[in-house]
């Protein structure tokens, strides 16, 4: 009898002295990793405790049988109560006190999971392959550790994100709106040619409208991240905008664009090499 595989999946957990605690996570890959003498690039997601609700099997499944995208490893890391406390940006935590512990998440993943799965695993050089995306909160937290950390990192995406984090209460009439704390740090960080940026957003990704521009808050917080990018010196080829009509905050708007996604992350170019080929 023969079998036809259409990925491999597994799930562990890692034990962090950053966070104090286990991070569980989920690790598919492409049904020619076992045989490939080539390391696959690599796909991390924060808020991996998603994957079954966003249908991603099915998802990940299309991906590879897609010969105009190369075969990756997609890893996707759980979090639980700690959500709050861990995403953010390292740099600060906002006005409130959460994302405390954003800077040790960034730890964790800059100087423990990956040097964990370059040595377990068959996969890329990160500064050439790897690509970090989230949603939400989860998005914020990819955003930043990307930007702070292009050695590691190719390309950063980011599903309705959390970019109204701030470091004060937003103030009326504020019409530069600093207290962003994105804005600052890509005003303040290293250019890095490199890097590229994927940003979706809904058009009913919420109501609130906080200065009363017509623009939703989610739709003005992204595109003013981009024009920062722009002003840091990244092309606009190097930063992907796609705004959802109908678009809402939550997982199955961000199901039905991931293979879009991943199009944009993995798809082949003339110059590609590919894994177990």
């Amino acid at each position: 009898m023969v079998f036809d595989v259409e990925f491999i999946s597994l799930k562990g957990s890692f034990a962090s002295q950053f966070l104090g605690r286990k991070v569980n996570f989920r690790l598919v890959a492409p049904p020619t990793y076992r045989t490939s003498d080539l390391p696959f690039p690599v796909m991390l997601m924060n808020d991996g405790q998603d994957f079954r609700s966003m249908g991603l099997e099915r998802i990940l499944t299309d991906a590879y049988s897609n010969n105009r995208i190369t075969p990756f490893i997609y890893v996707g890391l759980e979090t639980d109560e700690n959500r709050m406390h861990e995403y953010g940006t390292a740099s600060s935590a906002d006005y409130k006190g959460r994302g405390e512990k954003a800077i040790l998440y960034s730890r964790f993943i800059t100087e423990e999971f990956i040097p964990f799965l370059k040595k377990e695993f068959k996969v890329a050089s990160p500064k050439e392959a790897w690509v970090f995306c989230g949603m939400s909160l989860g998005g914020l937290s990819a955003f930043d550790i990307v930007f702070n950390h292009p050695h590691l990192f190719n390309k950063a995406a980011v599903f309705s994100g959390s970019f109204w984090w701030r470091k004060k209460a937003y103030v009326k009439k504020d019409l530069k709106d600093r207290s962003r704390i994105v804005l600052d740090m890509v005003k303040n960080g290293t250019y890095s040619p490199h890097l590229s940026f994927w940003f979706q957003v809904g058009t009913l990704d919420e109501k609130a409208d906080r200065n009363h521009s017509g623009i939703i808050d989610a739709i003005e917080d992204t595109t003013d991240l981009i024009k920062e990018l722009e002003l840091k010196g990244y092309p606009r080829e190097k930063i992907c905008y796609v705004e959802m009509e109908g678009g809402k905050h939550d997982l199955p708007t961000w199901a039905s664009i991931f293979p879009s996604f991943i199009q944009w992350a993995f798809g082949k170019t003339a110059h590609t090499k590919t894994p177990g080929k």
